[in-house]
């Protein structure tokens, strides 16, 4: 990126067998039974319920959780207060040297051919920011106009020169805006410009770095699914960007790198548009899934840039604020290990009024001074809105923390939940409503407050920054300002929660064996003396136990066909305490290899926000069936049908029916022939294919 942004655009009940009888009543109860609101406290009269549940594990906030992007040509980039305002902020990621001049940017000399470099901005400099903040550096190798040799010595001068332990290294930055699909913006040199020939220099490159120093982690440049150019085959391509680059470099890369910049009109319309965030990671997840297989578990996700992008302003005002909050948190808790902030400084834009307040048009969280026309922006490092929403993230919790599942009842309240390392709950709620103020009343599953009040810092309107305002809030209820952010930390009551077990945490459980329907499990065994393993699945903010272990095994039964589910394994002393969850495992089932009908689903083209799917049917069984109908879900909200050709689609919500055309009604036995239809349909956010379909109520095996 450059100095602007462009504008692209009821579950029935689980039975399992373990290496012991199965526990499905009263261990569930404090996990799944919120705790009753204090005494003290009157009867809840709150407009909104948030349920918190301490033992729905979302993952550890790791190092790197909380990042921000520099440039090379902002000259305040290495200011002494910038690093103060970093580590007030909990910021521990600093990606260099900026955006799209990382294509231009050669770090031996500090230059940018084509581009400005502000004096004070090379590697040494920005290093001596990293080392003053307490970060990570997130480098970017120059693909666009560099070599794997070149990259190889940074690596060799960063690391065995200077032992600065730079871990994260991308490969580029947005390559696939190279002009392969027809918008180019990104600098490359290559002949070659597809992303076969980037998937071959990544190669080429991660191996040169990787012979200077093993330990960094090399990172490949992927497009967010459903957002431009996801599903587009350029031009004499065999795959869009994503599928060519990772089925070539899926074993060897450590970790891809998205940006996501929702293409929206407003501030309102960003802070809604998050929701399509956690579909769009998973989707991620599952084709790192589909092409790194067992590797795919030790390949993290990088949001390496996010903004707003609202044409009508609202970057510097309240609204985006919030959007940084609740995009950056929505994000780590879908298993992104760094979401970093574009960007620290940028410079003013279109000047507008948000909300009575001047938004400067600035994708910065820290003013650069600039102006547009005669209005210029305050004085150099102050904060912009996305600053204190940031600055939440990093109250409300510390690496090393849970993120765990919390939920509002109400559209205009959202919320997100950490347990703390010394066992404190840590609980952010937003107001997203501008004008209207909302009373919540909370509720906790797996924890018990203590009596003493929690400790609240808040942003709201009329607030200098995240400011204390211990005193406004109990335990059981706070009022929330309109466009505001309200951070509780809740003590526990003595004597409860996991940090009273004598168990540590169980290690990540992975799958041993996956089919249609069953799932075998395993995991690393915790610390102390455990009584038993519990495994719970996650269903919003509830669980439900599927069934108990004094082993570090657990095989899962009677999983419907193509379902997904998410679990966490919790261990249990001897005094019937539990630990804290372990790292979530989401898997999906398959469906019967011995079915009797087949369906293979393939989106043969895409453009971001439509595409076109073919799908086939085959019968396998040995009667000819006459007429036929097939029945799916679609997988996400987004996405639809919108005309189709040799067949009738019907939707009702997410479910889809198809019916026969004319000329394919006929199905001949034993997969005498295939019967085949498509459609053109439209997708908001990712594109997720249908895991099961049914064929006159059959479910059918899937043909990937």
């Amino acid at each position: 990126m450059l100095f602007r942004r462009r504008s692209d655009r009821l579950r029935r009940p689980l039975t399992v067998t373990a290496s012991v009888a199965l526990a499905l009543a009263a261990a569930a109860l404090p996990l799944s039974t919120p705790a009753a609101a204090d005494p003290a406290d009157p009867a809840a009269t709150g407009d909104t319920t948030v349920t918190v549940n301490a033992g729905a594990g979302l993952g550890t906030v790791g190092p790197a959780a909380l990042g921000a992007n520099t440039a090379i040509w902002d000259s305040a980039m290495n200011d002494p207060e910038v690093a103060t305002l970093y580590r007030a902020a909990g910021i521990g990621a600093l990606r260099y040297p900026g955006g799209s001049y990382s294509d231009i940017y050669h770090w031996v000399d500090n230059t940018a051919p084509g581009g400005y470099v502000a004096p004070g901005t090379g590697f040494g400099a920005f290093m001596g920011t990293v080392r003053a903040t307490g970060a990570q550096p997130i480098l970017i190798a120059n693909y666009g106009s560099g070599t794997a040799q070149e990259a190889a010595d940074w690596v060799r001068y960063a690391n065995l020169t200077k032992g600065y332990g730079a871990k994260y290294w991308e490969i580029g930055n947005e390559i696939y805006g190279n002009g392969v699909y027809g918008s180019g913006w990104e600098n490359d040199t290559h002949a070659d410009k597809s992303p076969d020939q980037y998937a071959r220099e990544v190669k080429a490159y991660a191996a040169a770095m990787k012979a200077v120093d093993p330990t960094v982690k090399i990172g490949a440049v992927l497009t967010m699914p459903g957002n431009w150019p996801d599903g587009i085959v350029a031009a004499g391509g065999t795959g869009d960007w994503n599928h060519t680059v990772l089925a070539a470099v899926a074993h060897d890369v450590d970790f891809v790198s998205v940006h996501w910049y929702p293409n929206t009109s407003t501030g309102d319309q960003s802070l809604a548009a998050v929701r399509q965030l956690p579909g769009e990671l998973r989707e991620v997840r599952d084709l790192l899934d589909r092409y790194a297989g067992a590797d795919s578990a030790r390949i993290g996700i990088a949001m390496t840039e996010v903004n707003s992008n609202s044409g009508g302003g609202a970057f510097t005002t309240r609204p985006n604020g919030l959007f940084a909050a609740e995009a950056m948190s929505t994000a780590l808790e879908n298993g992104v290990f760094t979401v970093d902030w574009w960007d620290t400084h940028n410079g003013a834009g279109a000047i507008t009024t948000v909300g009575g307040e001047t938004d400067y048009g600035d994708m910065g969280m820290l003013s650069n001074g600039s102006c547009t026309g005669s209005v210029c922006e305050p004085a150099v490092n102050t904060p912009f809105a996305p600053y204190h929403g940031i600055k939440a993230l990093g109250a409300l919790g510390d690496p090393g923390d849970t993120m765990v599942a919390s939920g509002s009842s109400g559209s205009d309240v959202s919320s997100h939940a950490v347990l703390r390392a010394n066992g404190d709950l840590g609980v952010l709620l937003l107001n997203k409503n501008s004008s209207a103020q909302h009373t919540v009343d909370l509720q906790y599953l797996g924890f018990t407050a203590g009596p003493a009040a929690p400790a609240v810092q808040r942003w709201a309107p009329g607030d200098d920054g995240l400011v204390d305002a211990t005193g406004t809030a109990t335990a059981a209820s706070v009022t929330l300002a309109p466009y505001s952010l309200t951070v509780l930390t809740l003590h526990p009551k003595s004597g409860t929660g996991s940090s009273a077990a004598t168990v540590g945490t169980p290690g990540t459980p992975r799958t041993t064996s996956v089919d249609a329907n069953t799932v075998a499990l395993s995991w690393p065994a915790a610390t102390g003396a455990v009584d038993r393993y519990e495994v719970y699945e996650q269903l919003g903010t509830t669980l439900q136990l599927l069934g108990s272990s004094t082993g570090t095994t657990a095989t899962l039964h009677n999983l419907p066909p193509g379902s997904r589910h998410t679990v966490n394994v919790l261990a249990r002393d001897q005094a019937g305490r539990l630990s804290r969850p372990s790292e979530p495992l989401t898997f999906t089932t398959g469906t019967p290899s011995d079915s009797t009908c087949a369906v293979t689903y393939r989106v043969t083209t895409g453009w971001g926000n439509g595409f076109v799917a073919d799908v086939a049917v085959s019968n396998l069984g040995p009667a000819d069936i006459n007429g036929w109908t097939l029945d799916f879900d679609w997988p996400s909200t987004g996405q639809s049908a919108a005309s189709w050709w040799n067949a009738v689609v019907h939707e009702d919500g997410r479910h889809v029916r198809v019916t026969n055309g004319d000329s394919n009604a006929r199905l001949a036995p034993n997969g005498g022939n295939t019967a085949s239809f498509g459609f053109v349909g439209a997708n908001n956010g990712a594109n997720p294919t249908p895991t099961v379909f049914r064929l006159n109520g059959t479910v059918c095996r899937t043909v990937s």
